[in-house]
């Protein structure tokens, strides 16, 4: 692994990839790949997880590619040096921030979207000048392999390279002097990543986890609410880091919104949704033992069912669940959704403000002043209203956690800013020298130049 390392961070000081023509021919490559390869790549996920096609679609290989455009259209305006104003106390200059790559970084993707979690960070890599080395999930381990495959088909090694294997593997790496570091995945792995950033004072960025609460009032459109949050917990079987964790729903509606979203289950998935082909499956046995163990069979709303050697859970909720329940310690990560009664705001605002800051928050409500409430008074790492999961698919809007949920944001033009220094130049003139500010220093001297930059 030094000798790849050192592969790149020979090319990388060679500034080869500075430039805006190096750049935005590898960013066309990774188009390439995307287009050329789809079929293979939908293919490894629904080994993986048995993703069904419109997922992986959308939220895998569709994603990749409208990032990997947007920044193809939006390179040379990001890489521009932004001018900005100069000072008095600089006068005669010019100031202007530039963008320069951060060297050869290490992006560890998570299990859960293998590909997509993988691919959008290397976007903004490729972006922002640098080399990469990828690690993909070991868990996910077909995807692992086509990611491995496909990238050394496009790229050349010294510039972008896969890493292979499981914690051993992923060891060995933390312990090189990467330039940038960027993890997905749960927050206890993501805290010793960051240790590991540490001791080369490496900056990194953690895209992590969290309970992230879903809160409907009693004003929302029952039927659609409950659709769209159906929708959001099931897709990828909630194995999504943005997934609604649980539900509060206001006691006025509470017994509607139960029987809604047992009819809305068997609409999307059927009365079998073990034979559904919407439905993916969970990554591994631990993870199904992990989630059968947080359901209590006498809060069962819906669901409940399993078959062990499909890793196969069914959309199940449970109801009347409180704080002390297994269900709420934990982030769920799959196909259990919890809803809880609640009487007034307040109360919700209380209870999600006791807890760990969430990845996303959620609000169903047509009450503007509500909306503005709860934007105030929920702090996430971002959220949306009267829907789920959606904000993320933005270009526009920065996407990352806060405290334990995560740190740094990417998407967009954020994700070439994080893969960025920005530089700040400052160039005098010579034509004027204020002699006043050598020493040796006089009180006039200090009394000129206080008055002169308006300190006194």
């Amino acid at each position: 692994m030094i000798d790849q390392f050192n592969k790149q961070k020979t090319l990388f000081n060679t500034r080869t990839t500075y430039s805006y023509d190096f750049r935005i021919g590898q960013l066309k490559k990774l188009e390439d790949l995307l287009v050329k390869e789809k079929q293979v790549i939908i293919e490894a996920l629904y080994q993986d997880l048995r993703k069904p096609e419109i997922e992986s679609l959308i939220s895998e290989w569709g994603f990749a590619l409208e990032e990997t455009r947007f920044a193809i259209k939006n390179l040379r305006k990001w890489m521009k040096p932004k001018k900005v104003k100069s000072t008095l106390s600089t006068f005669p200059s010019r100031a202007e921030i530039i963008p320069e790559p951060l060297g050869v970084a290490l992006i560890i993707g998570p299990w859960n979207y293998p590909f997509q979690l993988t691919i959008a960070p290397l976007i903004g890599a490729i972006a922002a000048g640098n080399c990469a080395i990828l690690k993909p999930s070991e868990m996910a381990s077909k995807t692992s392999e086509i990611t491995s495959k496909l990238i050394s088909k496009y790229f050349d090694s010294s510039y972008i390279a896969v890493v292979e294997g499981g914690i051993e593997a992923t060891t060995l790496l933390l312990q090189l002097p990467f330039d940038y570091m960027f993890f997905t995945g749960s927050t206890k792995v993501g805290k010793i990543i960051a240790q590991a950033a540490a001791k080369n004072l490496t900056p990194v960025t953690l895209e992590l986890g969290g309970k992230s609460p879903a809160v409907v009032w009693k004003d929302a459109p029952i039927e659609t609410t409950v659709r769209r949050l159906v929708w959001g917990k099931f897709f990828n079987a909630g194995q999504t880091c943005v997934a609604p964790d649980y539900v509060y729903v206001q006691q006025s509606i509470y017994q509607e919104f139960k029987k809604q979203i047992c009819h809305e289950i068997r609409t999307q998935f059927g009365s079998s949704p073990e034979k559904s082909e919407s439905l993916g499956r969970i990554i591994d046995r631990r993870n199904f033992d992990r989630l059968l163990s947080m359901i209590d069979t006498k809060k069962i709303l819906v669901g409940g069912e399993s078959i062990p050697e499909q890793r196969y859970i069914s959309p199940t909720v449970l109801y009347d669940v409180t704080w002390s329940d297994t269900v709420m310690q934990e982030e769920i990560f799959g196909p259990i959704l919890p809803i809880l009664p609640f009487e007034n705001m307040d109360e919700v605002y209380s209870e999600v403000g006791k807890r760990d800051k969430p990845l996303s928050a959620y609000l169903f409500s047509s009450d503007k002043r509500i909306q503005e409430e709860f934007k105030v008074q929920v702090s996430a790492g971002g959220m949306t209203v009267n829907d789920v999961l959606v904000h993320l698919t933005s270009p526009y809007l920065p996407f990352g956690g806060v405290g334990q949920s995560g740190n740094g944001r990417y998407h967009g033009h954020y994700s070439f800013k994080a893969f960025s220094h920005e530089k700040s130049v400052l160039i005098r003139s010579f034509w004027l020298d204020i002699r006043a500010r050598y020493a040796p220093y006089t009180k006039e001297k200090v009394q000129f130049l206080l008055r002169i930059l308006g300190l006194k």
